[in-house]
């Protein structure tokens, strides 16, 4: 049994497949299987992916049911202790097992470990995320998860590991969500259990290429529910704060695109004093003014100008 399954779900990666894989199996840690859940690709992913000849990995093929549901059925599937996530897209740098065999080694009471990481936003422009009150040095228990990742998260689908029993616990990814169901997810382990970090940057996320909230139409997309953690949150004013700025985020999205109802829904259930200034100002506007205004904010973005409308 190894101590890591590593899963890989896969749709139509073919240009950045192979670089992911490598720099799985170029970890210094070598205790792990790689279980790639490919999940109805169209493309060359799949030519790419018997290229390698590795018996720790293991492919899972399924028809295209969503990158929730690969997850799950990699999670199903796993056989190590501990269950490491990596998009297709993204890559780990050599030690990422390492760090994570030792956080976890070290704090084993944690539900959930994070590494330290940082975004590709273009092409020769990396940014390096700070949680709020964690110093890059710091190595250890996080004291208040939720207030930590109310700017930059904590927890990043390609650096997160939780183990087997505690996912399985939460059930997993949810797969009737099709836009932030690993955030859904975080937050369901982190309000049971304490979250580990490290303090060793070890991956990069391709930003360039997500496929976010904030590049879709909000009409076109399944989110979670936030009443399942309605007990939590009133329990829990740092849950509280983070949930209302998804809930902020949401209702400003919907108000971009045209449906206010939806807007009013999810403003209805948020603070009042959780809503910035700004942000108040931008619900005012018409929608289309908030389209170019997120357009530019994404070209500032590309060129190292990084900033939130959120506080």
């Amino acid at each position: 049994m190894p101590l890591f399954s590593v899963i890989i779900p896969l749709y139509n990666k073919e240009k950045h497949l192979k670089n992911t894989l490598l720099s799985v199996l170029d970890q210094t840690y070598p205790d792990f299987e790689i279980l790639v859940v490919n999940d109805g690709s169209t493309d060359r992913s799949m030519d790419i992916l018997h290229q390698f000849n590795d018996s720790r990995i293991v492919i899972i093929e399924q028809t295209n049911q969503g990158v929730s549901s690969a997850r799950n059925h990699g999670i199903e599937k796993a056989s190590g202790k501990l269950i490491a996530f990596l998009d297709a897209d993204d890559y780990w740098f050599s030690n990422h097992l390492e760090v994570m065999a030792a956080l976890y080694f070290d704090f084993p009471q944690a539900g959930m470990y994070c590494s330290r990481y940082k975004i590709k936003l273009a092409k020769n422009n990396l940014y390096s995320p700070n949680p709020t009150n964690i110093k890059p040095d710091f190595r250890g228990m996080v004291p208040d998860f939720f207030h930590s990742s109310l700017v930059d998260r904590v927890a990043w689908t390609s650096i997160v590991v939780i183990p087997k029993p505690v996912l399985q616990s939460v059930g997993g990814f949810t797969t009737t969500v099709s836009n932030g169901q690993d955030l859904e997810l975080w937050i369901k382990v982190a309000v049971k259990h304490p979250v580990a970090i490290s303090n060793t940057v070890t991956a990069h996320y391709h930003f360039e290429i997500a496929d976010s909230l904030a590049k879709r139409n909000i009409l076109k997309k399944k989110l979670m529910d936030f009443g399942q953690f309605a007990e939590a949150e009133k329990k829990n004013p740092s849950l509280k704060k983070f949930l209302d700025i998804y809930r902020i985020e949401y209702a400003l999205h919907y108000h971009m695109f045209g449906d206010d109802s939806k807007m009013s829904y999810y403003l209805k259930d948020t603070d009042r004093h959780n809503i910035a200034f700004k942000t108040k100002i931008l619900l005012l506007l018409p929608g289309f003014i908030l389209r170019l205004l997120l357009k530019l904010k994404h070209l500032l973005k590309k060129i190292g100008i990084n900033f939130t409308i959120y506080h």
